[in-house]
């Protein structure tokens, strides 16, 4: 699969997305996780894992209907782009 440079542009783009596919290429997560685990506040997780998950890069893996203890991991492009990101030194 090749790695979207559009895609790479869009994480390095926002702190809070960066801190989000860090995270998430460690394992699945929850936001409350992540916010705690990279120290970002909830509201940017929250923010940055909606648009991440507007591109395809991460992925939701309970159920839409769950509100508390929503669990996120990456897409196989979410990986790609990170280990493009981590690649080239981007971060």
């Amino acid at each position: 699969m090749s790695t979207d440079w559009d895609d790479v542009s869009f994480v390095i783009s926002s702190r809070y997305r960066v801190a989000v596919l860090k995270r998430l290429a460690d394992g699945p997560s929850t936001p409350s996780q992540i916010a705690s685990d990279e120290d970002v506040g909830i509201a940017h997780v929250s923010r940055a894992l909606q648009r991440l998950r507007e591109r395809e890069l991460v992925d939701l893996l309970v159920s839409d209907d769950r509100k508390k203890g929503r669990v996120y991991g990456l897409t196989e492009q979410g990986r790609a782009v990170w280990d493009k990101i981590e690649a080239e030194n981007m971060v």
